[in-house]
């Protein structure tokens, strides 16, 4: 079978992503129930489908403005390395990985901290279905300062991704399934999915990448601070 041009471009990228950037990984357990509540009330709330703004809201869409809300509160993470400086961007554009058939490509939500949830649903909605279809523009994949790779659908429970050059950071998502926890000294049920962040060493330290992971599940499980 041979390579075809994006298989090229995969190989060498994560190739160099691999052999060049100094990755190191943290990992949360993040509880998912109100995040879900939140999800299920707006969806019953949206005009329907064919009606004049119509959206449906997936948990990919909440965990995107999520994490977009997050990095504006850490702009040392929504940053590049360079050999002379390090580059913190101005706006927050996640790049969120799509499966297609020959490979993955990642179409970005630009500015998506300033987006409402329905906006950044229906604009994801549409760059993934022009991802598979391949009509994405090359400024719809190429660039972001963040990315998302969420392979929950699948039923994986947790992974690292690696880093999307020349970002500093990807945050790999894992299955919501219920697990045991304990509150207030009690054993519970509770919506649970793994997140694991990896970071660009150069960039991010320890520290920071877990104060960075902490905000992100804060916002996770309070999700009506992203109403505000």
């Amino acid at each position: 079978m041979p390579h075809g041009t994006m298989r090229k471009v995969i190989a060498r990228r994560l190739t160099e992503a691999k052999a060049t950037i100094p990755h190191f990984y943290v990992a949360m357990d993040i509880e998912l129930d109100a995040l879900l509540k939140l999800r299920a009330d707006l969806n019953a709330r949206a005009p329907k489908e064919g009606e004049p703004g119509a959206f449906r809201l997936s948990v990919n869409d909440l965990l995107i403005k999520a994490a977009a809300v997050t990095l504006r509160r850490f702009p040392n993470v929504n940053a590049s390395w360079t050999e002379d400086a390090i580059i913190q961007y101005h706006d927050v554009d996640i790049s969120v990985a799509v499966a297609i058939p020959d490979g993955l490509i990642t179409p970005i939500i630009r500015k998506a901290d300033q987006k409402g949830l329905a906006a950044i649903s229906n604009e994801m909605r549409d760059l993934a279905a022009r991802a598979r279809a391949g009509k994405l523009k090359p400024e719809e994949f190429q660039g972001g300062s963040f990315s998302i790779s969420n392979m929950g659908m699948y039923g994986v429970r947790d992974f690292a991704a690696i880093i999307n050059p020349p970002q500093a950071a990807i945050l790999a998502v894992g299955a919501g399934e219920q697990r045991p926890v304990v509150k207030d000294g009690a054993l519970a049920i509770a919506t649970v999915m793994t997140c694991t962040l990896s970071v660009d060493h150069r960039v991010v330290d320890g520290a920071l990448a877990a104060e960075w992971l902490a905000a992100f599940k804060r916002t996770v499980e309070d999700p009506l601070s992203l109403m505000l």
